[in-house]
């Protein structure tokens, strides 16, 4: 194959570390532009500097300001409520924006385009394929996440903090980079030698509470990835691609369906990417299922 021909067959690889280092890029922009400097490390105390805040951007992927108004996440929106024990509807507001975005594409587009912590275990994935380690490729069911999530807001009413926030991988990253805070450094840690030891995607797939609460939304998202019978050859590359689930490829590859419709689908283009003769394509739209007139 060509050079050219990589290039184009990894094209929706290649957008999407684009949009991951972008995201990256975007958070720590704010502290950089007002010379707060990164990972903790900022310039003289005393000299006079703007506040990053004051900019039209600025914050976490827990919670952030554009333009002046709060945007935060709708799963740490759900444990507040859950540890304060109240609703504020300012609090749905914020959370309505990315609420409506995630659940029109796929909410674990997410995971798949935004979350810092894949962009890393992408990496300790490709580590282990270096290294020839074996390791599982299912060893939690993956909809155990859903009920972690769960178990995480009930848990969050119980001892009156938002649980998920304290020990979160994606802070770790994501708040490490702006302010050098270590909080939820040690869970990154144990997923990094869980992903290289002990089963392939094992956070992402099965324990992530964010990531269980996305796929519950993610039952309605409109980016859908289609399959193209005739041009399917059965080489199972787009199974082995997967960064959410094989699993979830099985109705289409099976013919019980045309596009995959399981929450847990990240839209990622990796399993796109990875066939052969291209059956595999994004599409807008649920289309209806083999056999099943559409109602109305």
């Amino acid at each position: 194959m060509s050079t050219a021909a990589k290039r184009r067959s990894k094209r929706w690889t290649v957008a999407r570390r684009i949009v991951q280092a972008g995201a990256l890029a975007l958070f720590a922009a704010p502290l950089v532009a007002t010379s707060w400097g990164l990972l903790g490390i900022g310039s003289n105390p005393e000299d006079t500097l703007p506040t990053p805040a004051e900019l039209p951007f600025f914050g976490t992927l827990s919670s952030s300001t554009v333009l002046g108004a709060e945007v935060i996440d709708p799963f740490a929106m759900l444990e507040a409520i859950a540890a304060a024990k109240t609703f504020e509807p300012e609090w749905l507001l914020a959370a309505l924006p990315v609420l409506i975005v995630y659940g029109l594409v796929r909410g674990r587009a997410f995971c798949g385009w935004v979350c810092p912590v894949n962009l890393l275990l992408e990496g300790v994935d490709a580590l282990r394929r270096k290294l020839g380690i074996e390791v599982r490729e299912a060893p939690v069911p993956r909809r155990a996440k859903l009920w972690i999530a769960l178990s995480v807001l009930a848990l969050s009413a119980l001892a009156g903090i938002p649980i998920f926030e304290s020990f979160s991988p994606i802070s770790a990253v994501n708040k490490g980079l702006l302010i050098g805070s270590v909080a939820g450094a040690w869970t990154l840690l144990a997923i990094a030698v869980a992903e290289l030891f002990w089963g392939r995607r094992v956070w992402c797939r099965s324990l992530c509470p964010l990531g269980g609460f996305y796929e519950a939304l993610g039952r309605v998202g409109q980016l859908n990835v289609r399959l193209d019978r005739k041009a399917c050859v059965h080489c199972d590359a787009c199974s082995k691609a997967c960064l959410a689930d094989p699993a979830i490829l099985e109705p289409v590859l099976a013919g019980r369906d045309v596009v995959v419709r399981a929450g847990d689908c990240m839209a990622c283009g990796a399993c796109v990417d990875a066939c052969p003769t291209r059956a595999l394509s994004f599409a807008l739209g649920r289309a209806p299922k083999p056999g099943r007139e559409e109602a109305g």
